[in-house]
């Protein structure tokens, strides 16, 4: 019997394994100490420094077994980097960084940080990588006179750890509570990860997996890093949103015919319907546009002033955040895009005039002799934050992609025409998807709504490019508009742009003819509201003596 209950249990653990993410802990290891600070990994064990006791312990991870432990040179240890034969360690309040041998503790060399408050370390096989809290940057520095070789700006403002793969940096961002995936050459956030407890500090990799030790819960992670299955969903909320598109005619002719489109609302990675779309009026016929989406069609004749028509739907769902890990070198070529995807989605329109001089070049520019599908969106997006801002005025709205490229300032929906046109001329399919937001309480009303870009990324599919909530200062804010939906929308409308029902628009179309003059207003607006019990605010009850 303790044979079938143990191989019961075998089996239970490789179905969880092989159901595994990336992001997904596949173990978890009790510290030594209440402290934990520095970790890496030599090859075949962890290292862990803790700040308590003022040592450093050597681990099997296999087991969690501590092999040895010695004492740290200074009286604040943090973080540990092992470079294929010596363990370099930094001590924050010392700001020294230490070469030790591994078998004694004993201090072979130290330099100055030349930090103002050095977390972490990291070893890229030829320097030092170093984590610095106060100025919230990451160094290189070198490991013969301690001096920055170079520094960017560090992914959050508390970057806790740090470690080298062999091609790009981690970096846990303790006020994130993330773990960023940074280019060491340019410092761009290419993509992160949630971290599992709510302190990450150090980091270490072994080949595979990525290790990390939480401060808080004195726990260390073995994290699955490399998988084809890239998304986690977060933030589940049970919502309803009803969708109004409402047109009044004041005269004083005649509209004599009306048609009003709307895209109809389906399950996708960020929301699951619970029940069919309600609609406020029944559509004249329902329809398919060339993209395929679902499209409620309703056509009203002869409206004499005043008339109001209110038409529109009611969804119930449940909506996530999603979060899409995206490794660089693990994306396929161009090449390997489905026909059918490019057929569609490298077409021009009328906002984007791909074979515009000025988008041909720029796009040239911009992406240079770049082939990986990745870093050609990744350059673009780029582009698009350092060389648009967010405005209105005087102009914009829906110019077209030179335009707006031209002028400096968009709309969302600029952002997403610019975008889509310089990644279509380099032979890089892209749409946009159309979103009805979610603006401050469960209960809320948006009518400015919102929308965004997805870039096809084999093999993975489509994944959110949002260059307008992309546009900020701090790298890893940037990287969150890559790969991430907040649980704050209903999507709508997956477009390619220009059909003839919806034409650049999303949410609504509308047409209409007239006898007379008519002043024709339209309006369209969406209401939330939560569904499940009602909440209330109470205080804690105090227990009679």
């Amino acid at each position: 019997m303790k044979r079938v209950i143990i191989a019961a249990l075998m089996v239970m653990l490789l179905l969880s394994l092989a159901q595994s993410r990336v992001g997904d802990v596949v173990k978890v290891i009790k510290t030594p100490g209440p402290c934990p600070t520095g970790l890496a990994y030599d090859g075949h064990y962890l290292w862990l420094a803790d700040s308590r006791l003022d040592k450093i312990f050597k681990i099997d991870p296999s087991s969690g077994q501590i092999i040895k432990s010695f004492d740290t040179p200074g009286f604040h240890p943090e973080g540990l980097a092992w470079d294929g034969t010596y363990l370099w360690h930094v001590d924050s309040a010392e700001k020294l960084v230490y070469c030790l041998d591994p078998e004694t503790g004993k201090v072979l060399k130290a330099l100055e940080s030349n930090s103002n408050l050095p977390r972490d370390l990291a070893w890229d096989g030829h320097d030092l990588w170093m984590t610095d809290v106060r100025q919230k940057i990451l160094l290189r520095v070198s490991p013969v006179d301690g001096m920055m070789i170079q520094s960017f700006p560090s992914p959050g403002a508390e970057p806790a750890g740090l470690e080298f793969d062999g091609h790009y940096l981690w970096v846990t961002d303790r006020s994130l509570d993330r773990i960023f995936l940074v280019d060491p050459s340019s410092g761009w956030c290419l993509s992160s990860l949630r971290s599992y407890g709510p302190y990450p500090a150090g980091l270490a990799f072994d080949g595979q997996y990525l290790w990390n030790v939480d401060y808080e819960n004195d726990e260390i992670y073995q994290i699955k890093v490399f998988d084809s299955d890239i998304m986690t969903r977060w933030d589940e909320k049970e919502l309803e949103l009803r969708f109004v598109k409402e047109l009044r005619n004041y005269g004083p002719g005649v509209v004599t015919n009306l048609d009003i489109y709307l895209p109809v609302p389906a399950s996708r990675d960020n929301q699951q319907m619970l029940a069919p779309v309600q609609f406020l009026s029944k559509p004249t016929e329902m329809i398919k546009d060339v993209w395929g989406q679902q499209i409620a069609h309703f056509n009203f004749k002869n409206l004499k002033a005043p008339s109001l028509i209110q038409t529109g739907w009611t969804a119930k769902a449940k909506i996530y955040a999603v979060e899409y890990f995206i490794y660089p070198d693990k994306v396929g070529r161009l090449d390997e895009i489905p026909e059918e995807i490019r057929e569609k989605y490298l077409a021009d329109g009328d906002k984007y005039c791909l074979h515009d001089p000025f988008i041909q070049n720029l796009a040239k520019k911009i992406a240079g002799d770049e082939k990986n599908p990745y870093w050609i969106a990744r350059k673009i997006y780029e582009y698009l934050i350092d060389h648009l801002s967010y405005n209105l005025k005087p102009l914009g709205g829906w110019n077209p992609a030179p335009t707006v490229l031209r002028r400096g300032t968009a709309s969302c929906s600029e952002y997403t025409y610019s975008l889509i046109a310089l990644c279509r001329a380099l032979g890089l399919p892209a749409r946009y998807v159309g979103t009805v937001s979610l603006r401050g309480d469960d209960a809320s009303y948006d009518n400015d709504f919102h929308r965004w870009n997805e870039i096809y990324l084999p093999p993975y599919g489509w994944i959110p490019f949002d260059a307008n909530k992309g546009d900020v200062d701090a790298p890893g804010g940037r990287s969150l508009g890559i790969g991430n939906v907040a649980a704050r929308y209903i999507i709508t409308t997956e477009n390619g742009g220009g059909d003839e029902y919806l034409w650049f628009g999303y949410n609504y179309g509308f047409t209409w003819s007239s006898e007379g003059k008519c002043r024709l207003a339209d309006e369209s607006y969406g209401e939330w509201q939560p569904l499940g019990p009602k909440k209330y605010q109470k205080p804690v009850e105090r227990k009679s003596k």
